[in-house]
């Protein structure tokens, strides 16, 4: 090999590999524990008011997977009078802040609206 293809392939190997590194620093890597701390979160400063056999309530717990223990849960069905009380007329819902919102919440709209 000549010397400038050597100079030519070794200055493509070093932007190859300038490349890869920062798309490893630019792109933030999602950290596993991630939904985990925004149940946790939501637990400090919400309730979710749910009812056993609701499809929605199903839907909402599903968004959350394994890191659904973490939420503060009051289920309807053995938690009647606290739902009474809160004046709980469906489920799902959360009380954030002592404002109802009822149905289905995407987990940014529940960041967005508790500050986790």
């Amino acid at each position: 090999m000549r010397k400038k293809e050597i100079v030519i392939y070794s200055v493509l190997v070093i932007l190859i590999i300038a490349i890869i590194g920062v798309i490893f620093i630019v792109k933030p890597n999602p950290t596993p524990d991630s939904k985990k701390e925004l149940a946790e979160c939501l637990a400090e400063k919400s309730e979710l008011y749910i009812q056993l056999g609701c499809k929605y309530c199903k839907i909402q717990e599903d968004m959350f997977g394994e890191d659904y223990i973490y939420l503060n849960v009051v289920d309807c069905a053995y938690q009647s009078e606290k739902c009474s009380r809160a004046q709980i007329t469906g489920t799902p819902t959360w009380i954030i802040n002592g404002q109802k919102y009822a149905g289905v919440q995407q987990l940014e709209t529940l960041k967005n609206l508790t500050g986790c």
